[in-house]
């Protein structure tokens, strides 16, 4: 069972990076209590539907234990949520944390869908250049959640594992594949049996087979 740190909601704002204006809904505040629907949670939102939001996509996830070794690296404090997670939590990174683990958030079902592929707003957002160099290296991303039930999450739910419908990829696992190793054939097609796997991630492993064929 793992202990919520941050229940963290917001929509698209803006904020100065090296005096330019960027568009993100990465600064997402601390809430109390708040609905999640298949759509999400009630009052969130993104700016890059490319790469945020949707139903397989509806809550983002961030390890809280990563949160020591940037701070230790980076020299800086960083709070959740400094990666525009909606749950900052303990105990399941991505190591620990397989493609398909259902979990209970507060009165909420959810499924892990993917890994996430970060974007240079981590690093702007936190005034650190090479964040997201350093994120992709690491694949210390956090990863996406649907929402199987609906129900009602306050800050202090506990994210706790139901089930596990398969213990060989775990999120770290597909998520070096997809930012570091995308000419592993195998791994590849390991992956892409798993069912719970998100179709944005099917389709992205599917043509990088394509180019290796």
């Amino acid at each position: 069972m793992g202990e919520v740190i941050a229940l963290s909601i917001g929509k698209e704002k803006a904020f100065t990076w090296k005096d330019k204006m960027v568009h993100s809904a990465i600064g997402k505040e601390k809430v109390e209590e708040v609905l999640l629907t298949v759509d999400g949670f009630v009052g969130d939102g993104v700016a890059n539907k490319a790469f945020h939001g949707g139903k397989e996509r509806a809550v983002c996830y961030y390890p809280f234990e990563h949160y020591k070794k940037w701070e230790e690296e980076f020299k800086i404090k960083l709070n959740p949520p400094a990666f525009g997670e909606n749950i900052c939590g303990t105990e399941f990174t991505e190591h620990n944390t397989y493609i398909g683990d259902i979990f209970s958030l507060g009165k909420a079902i959810v499924q892990v869908t993917q890994g996430r592929v970060p974007c240079s707003t981590i690093s702007k957002y936190n005034e650190v250049d090479t964040f997201l160099s350093r994120i992709v290296e690491t694949c210390y991303t956090g990863y996406f959640l649907k929402v199987i039930e609906e129900g009602m999450v306050n800050a202090n739910s506990s994210f706790q594992l139901i089930e596990r419908p398969q213990d060989k990829v775990s999120v770290w696992d597909a998520t070096k594949v997809m930012l570091l190793d995308r000419k592993n054939k195998d791994a590849m097609l390991t992956i892409l049996q798993i069912e719970q796997l998100a179709e944005d991630w099917k389709n992205r492993y599917k043509k990088a087979l394509e180019k290796i064929n």
